[in-house]
């Protein structure tokens, strides 16, 4: 392979004497190379949404979420997807992360892991993949290995793929059905990927994950409304996000998320219609979890 036709690889001119400089202007420096990030990003927000409506039917059908990645990538996959089992209270299996060699990667690097295509394969067969899931690849140089054996694997079972990656044309992009490139340019310290690239990815998977939990009702104006309330600084969160979407006191929205069970959706529809417990569950259920149907009744 040639590593140096990849942008990811190439060495940034506004840095090569990056050794030179005090930390304040080697700051700088880094600051000024991120502030093209989100910019690049905004670029592939076209595709991005039609990946976020991929991953919305997937849910809609019984489907889940399935990132893949190797090294940085495929600890931001399985970072965002275990963040969103307390933002949104949806179940581990929903949003899953696969990293190459497994969770012990995830602070060690495992040897060839990532170069394996067979592993990419095997590792979604033992998640049994389905035609109803969405697998999104991710590699920062768009030509790992593992990313390509899974992405292959998810096309034949007839799973929505999606590739991301920092470099255009990347190798990746030809086994997916939708090709994320965001191309952030040469790395402040040349090839170090966890930095613009990593920031990229993070920024993406962001979208991904927020838009779909949005798509299936699990937010309310702006507001985390299926928050799971799983410690003391969570439950007070949860009263908190009552309060702000009805409008109501404090104590009313600690007697309703009380006599909601502790769910904060429930609760928010229950103050706002002045229903029981049963009512609002019976119009939340009818709205498929969508508290503005939901409220409107």
């Amino acid at each position: 392979m040639d590593l140096g036709k990849l942008t990811t690889e190439t060495r940034n001119k506004k840095t090569m004497n990056l050794d030179e400089l005090s930390t304040t202007d080697f700051l700088t420096v880094m600051n000024n190379e991120d502030q093209l990030v989100a910019l690049a990003v905004k670029k592939e927000i076209p595709v991005i949404s039609q990946v976020v409506e991929e991953i919305v039917s997937s849910f809609n059908n019984g489907g889940r979420l399935i990132y893949m990645g190797a090294g940085t990538s495929g600890r931001l996959g399985v970072l965002d997807a275990a963040e969103c089992v307390p933002t949104f209270s949806v179940s581990s299996e929903l949003v899953q992360g696969l990293i190459a060699g497994g969770l012990k990667a995830m602070t060690v690097a495992v040897e060839g892991a990532e170069d394996s295509k067979e592993l990419g394969k095997a590792d979604l067969v033992d998640l049994k993949l389905t035609k109803h899931d969405t697998v999104v690849g991710i590699a920062a140089s768009g030509r790992t290995p593992y990313v390509i054996g899974g992405l292959t694997y998810a096309n034949e079972v007839g799973a929505t793929t999606a590739a991301l990656s920092c470099n255009k044309s990347a190798e990746i992009s030809a086994f997916a059905t939708y090709a994320i490139e965001v191309e952030v340019g040469p790395e402040v310290l040349t090839g170090s990927t966890r930095l613009k690239a990593g920031t990229a990815q993070k920024l993406v998977l962001n979208m991904l994950s927020t838009g779909a939990m949005v798509g299936i009702g699990k937010v309310y104006q702006n507001l985390m409304v299926d928050v799971l309330p799983s410690n003391d600084k969570l439950v007070e969160r949860a009263k908190r996000i009552i309060m702000a979407a009805t409008d109501c006191t404090y104590q009313v929205a600690e007697t309703a998320f009380e006599a909601s069970g502790h769910k904060v959706k429930l609760a928010i529809v229950m103050v706002v219609t002045a229903t029981t417990k049963e009512v609002a569950s019976d119009r939340l259920e009818k709205a498929h979890g969508f508290i503005r149907q939901a409220i409107k009744g």
